[in-house]
């Protein structure tokens, strides 16, 4: 068990996480800043807000990053927590890109785009030793383009490490643990959502959580109306790593990353009783189970997004903004 399934295991989630960060950090440098100034400066409703945080969010491939943002930003006074509310409910939906991409199963071309973004980053580490050259000092692109190489190679080690995880899937399928798991399952989809947020919560990312379930659906391993409860459960789990960023911070702050826990585990419970829904509508749209763990990621987000956010603009939101400075 240790050698066929632990290993591989670890060994896959690494390369995975590490993609993952990789995307992260060379997408906040190609636009941390601006972002930051777009999110202080654009979120006056939060209908604004909801439309900032879903193209942040996109952008950054981590809603946990812009969250911890949010709440850094509010901490600092730089906004006030009923602004950040729409932010909240943005994250959510542009988290999805990330499985969406996931779903559409490009594993073969992990290999091919890291070939390219290390000729191009190579590229530009050569082009940029040249810049003693007069007609190659204002090359103003070339941190970019950089940068860009680095969101590629993050990319690729993201598709990298979601096929060593999928390949443990028939070793899964065959331990005792697995079998307890699924006869437990059988009884009660509650088990798949507790399951869901309790590894999310310790990984701080479901977009590996959400990766690892897309492969045993796919492989045949996990029943799909499990793989949507587990779904369900890791954006309970996720809002673990905003929770430890609002320790020690002010109380508009707590209240940011108490938010985004009222909206993802309210949205969790809420469509729980409609797993079966959500299975024959994911079924409808796309015929791979990834694919249909991804839809049903993205409509699960939307929704919840869509149903909270006219309670963002009762008035007892905007009373808590000046009060919670401290």
């Amino acid at each position: 068990m240790i050698h066929s399934i632990l290993i591989p295991m670890l060994l896959g989630f690494a390369v995975f996480m590490c993609g993952m960060k990789l995307m992260e950090l060379a997408l906040h440098r190609l636009a941390g800043p601006f972002l930051t100034g777009v999110l202080e400066s654009s979120t006056a409703t939060p209908i604004h807000g909801l439309a900032i945080g879903t193209v942040t969010t996109a952008f950054l491939q981590s809603s946990t990053a812009v969250t911890v943002l949010a709440i850094g930003m509010v901490n600092a006074g730089l906004l006030t927590f009923p602004r950040t509310l729409g932010i909240i409910l943005g994250t959510n939906i542009g988290t999805c890109i990330t499985t969406e991409l996931i779903g559409l199963n490009l594993n073969k071309l992990a290999v091919p785009l890291l070939a390219v973004s290390l000729a191009i980053w190579i590229a530009t580490a050569m082009l940029g030793e040249l810049r003693i050259v007069p007609a190659l000092r204002n090359t103003r692109w070339l941190d970019p383009l950089r940068s860009s190489s680095v969101v590629l190679c993050g990319f690729a080690l993201l598709l990298t490490g979601m096929g060593m995880m999928q390949g443990v899937g028939p070793a899964v399928q065959d331990s005792p643990f697995f079998s307890w798991f699924l006869d437990k399952a059988g009884e009660s989809l509650w088990w798949g959502l507790a399951a869901g947020a309790v590894l999310t919560a310790a990984v701080h990312s479901s977009a590996a959580v959400i990766g690892i379930i897309m492969g045993f659906v796919s492989v045949g391993a996990m029943p799909i109306e499990l793989g949507i409860a587990v779904v369900l459960g890791a954006n309970i789990g996720t809002c673990a790593t905003a929770l430890l960023a609002s320790i020690g911070g002010t109380k508009a702050g707590q209240y940011v990353a108490w938010s985004h826990v009222v909206l993802n585990a309210g949205g969790a419970l809420l469509f729980m009783p409609f797993v079966g829904e959500l299975t024959s509508l994911s079924e409808w749209i796309s015929a791979t189970p990834a694919g249909q763990i991804a839809h049903t990621q993205t409509i699960f987000n939307v929704l919840s997004s869509l149903i909270a956010l006219p309670f963002c603009y009762l008035g007892i939101f905007r009373r808590l903004g000046p009060s919670a400075r401290h």
